[in-house]
C-alpha cells in the first residue's frame, strides 16, 4: 500500500498507516515533507524547539530533523511500540521524502478524511518547515 502524503494532517495519516500495518500490510508513504501539522504556527515551532533543546545531546531524547523519519516516529507513538506486535507492524512501515524511482509507476492512495480541507481553523505548517526550524537540511 502507498499512501501520498501531500497536503495530509499528519495525525490522521499516521493514525490510518499504524493501523493498516497493525493489519500486516507493507506501507510505503511518500512526500514525508509535504505532509502537514495543524496548530498556531508559534505554537509548533517553539514546541519542537523546546523538545530538542531540553535535553543532553549523548544522552537523549533524541528527536529526527529528517523529515521521513519526523513521520515515521510520529506513527511510532501510534503503535504498541514495546509489544512484539506493535515492533512487527512497525518493520512494515518505510517513509520516502520525494518519491522513488522504484515507486514511481505505482498509483498512490490519498486519504479521504485526511486532507489539509478538513482544518477549521487556517493554521498549519509543513514538516519540511518544522524540520528546517530545528536544524535539518
Amino acid at each position: 500500500m502507498i499512501i501520498d502524503a501531500k497536503d495530509m494532517i499528519l495525525g490522521r495519516l499516521g493514525s490510518y498507516a499504524a493501523k493498516q500495518a497493525l493489519l500486516g500490510n507493507k506501507v510505503e508513504v511518500i512526500n514525508c515533507e509535504e505532509c502537514v501539522v495543524s496548530g498556531n504556527k508559534y505554537a509548533i515551532l517553539h514546541e519542537y524547539a523546546r523538545r530538542i533543546h531540553r535535553k543532553a545531546p549523548a544522552k537523549g531524547p533524541f528527536f529526527y530533523r529528517r523529515p521521513d523519519m519526523f513521520v515515521k516516529r510520529a506513527i511510532r507513538g501510534m503503535l504498541p511500540f514495546k509489544m512484539a506486535r506493535g515492533r512487527d507492524a512497525f518493520k512494515n512501515i518505510k517513509c520516502h521524502i520525494g518519491v522513488p524511482e522504484s515507486l514511481r509507476n505505482e498509483k498512490a492512495l490519498n486519504l479521504q478524511n485526511a486532507g489539509v480541507e478538513k482544518l477549521h481553523s487556517a493554521g498549519c505548517l509543513k514538516v519540511k518547515d518544522i524540520c528546517k526550524s530545528v536544524g535539518g537540511k
